[in-house]
């Protein structure tokens, strides 16, 4: 009987913590990503010829890549790199990217 409450413990102490962990690893891989994106993809969302990416929603991100992934959004070098990311990746960059102040158009 002991046993059986100690692991219904941990159980419970997992579930409880590991999405706020993940949530915050996934921000935090996100950003180590990031480096190549942010090459053209300005941090300051300013829109210099290549679309800012910094506030999207995640929603939003992830759907966008995978289209580049499957050939339905016309851009080769988009398209090469959502094909080297994996699923885990691109949802990291999603996290981290999401959790940036939107910058409004001027």
């Amino acid at each position: 009987m002991k046993r059986h409450a100690v692991a219904c413990s941990l159980t419970l102490t997992t579930a409880i913590w590991t999405p706020v962990d993940a949530i915050a690893a996934d921000r935090a891989f996100g950003e180590y990503l990031s480096s190549e994106c942010v090459t053209c993809h300005q941090l300051s969302g300013r829109y210099e010829g290549i679309p800012p990416i910094v506030g999207w929603p995640e929603p939003i991100f992830i759907e966008a890549m995978q289209d580049y992934r499957q050939k339905k959004r016309d851009n080769p070098i988009m398209q090469t790199v959502a094909d080297r990311l994996s699923p885990e990746e691109i949802a990291a960059l999603a996290a981290y990217f999401g959790s940036l102040p939107a910058v409004s158009a001027k």
